[in-house]
């Protein structure tokens, strides 16, 4: 699933290219790509005709389209494998092509909402007074967001009584981290994915948030991860951070430290990779 990098890739697209341009129509070519519209298809078409699209924004995971001169955005839900890509009126259709949006200009191109897994997809939602599609007020801010607060995110470690992994995958804590880049940030800062929150000091919290910025920044400038065909840009293009993951994905391989073979342990219906040696597992209390 997309992590805030690869969300953002996509968002700085659509900034590029479907900012300040108006809706001339919308086509739903699968209902289930609009099933979080409650009143359906035909309603979400008519309802996004004729109004101007402004700057998209992000929060964390979660991509929304604000409509310039109403009070709703449309938020995109990409899921698996949902893609939105900006192609010219000719293009041949994708074979999972769920939603097309058409503008009312001359510039020869259109949004498209691609979908094989058909796990995604675009709704309309009423906005906060903070610009945010209501059904996502309660999403924290992300790292890169220049409002987050490390301190309160130090105080809620130490509140939590968890688990560093969970409270780096806890969207009401931090979000825009998933399981990739919490592996890329714990192995960064030598910490073990089961490590108590309680234990967390300030210092330690502080370093942490230094490591998931750094590699989030370092996966953004090479257009994110991408291990399949399915993650891509408005460009249809990949991003290649894969070739520089430190921890996931690397079962067997030595670690790039300190040469200990790195380990994969199931993790809540997901796999945690790490160095056994640089990220020792905590003791048990008797």
């Amino acid at each position: 699933m997309p992590e805030l990098p690869e969300v953002e890739v996509v968002r700085r697209g659509l900034e590029r290219w479907v900012a300040h341009r108006t809706v001339a129509d919308a086509e739903v070519l699968h209902p289930r790509a609009v099933r979080r519209h409650i009143a359906g298809a035909d309603d979400f078409a008519h309802r996004l005709k004729g109004h101007r699209i402004g700057v998209p924004s992000r929060r964390g995971k979660y991509l929304w389209l604000p409509l310039e001169d109403t009070t709703q955005s449309v938020l995109a839900h990409l899921g698996m494998s949902g893609q939105l890509l900006v192609q010219p009126h000719q293009a041949p259709a994708e074979k999972h092509l769920r939603i097309r949006v058409r503008f009312a200009d001359e510039l020869g191109t259109e949004l498209r909402f691609v979908d094989q897994r058909t796990f995604g997809g675009l709704s309309l939602h009423e906005n906060t007074p903070d610009g945010l599609p209501d059904v996502i007020a309660h999403i924290a801010r992300d790292p890169l967001d220049p409002l987050f607060d490390d301190e309160a995110f130090h105080q809620a470690l130490r509140r939590k009584r968890t688990t560093i992994k969970r409270a780096l995958l806890d969207q009401s804590l931090i979000s825009g981290v998933g399981n990739i880049y919490a592996d890329e940030a714990l192995w960064r800062s030598r910490l073990h994915y089961d490590r108590p929150t309680a234990t967390f000091t300030r210092p330690r919290s502080l370093q942490l948030l230094g490591h998931v910025r750094d590699v989030m920044n370092a996966a953004l400038a090479v257009g994110g991860t991408s291990f399949d065909s399915l993650y891509v840009n408005v460009n249809g293009e990949s991003g290649y951070f894969d070739r520089s993951l430190d921890a996931y994905g690397r079962e067997g391989l030595p670690c790039r430290r300190c040469g200990t073979p790195m380990r994969r342990r199931p993790w809540m219906n997901r796999s945690s990779y790490f160095c056994p040696t640089c990220q020792r597992a905590p003791r048990v209390s008797s």
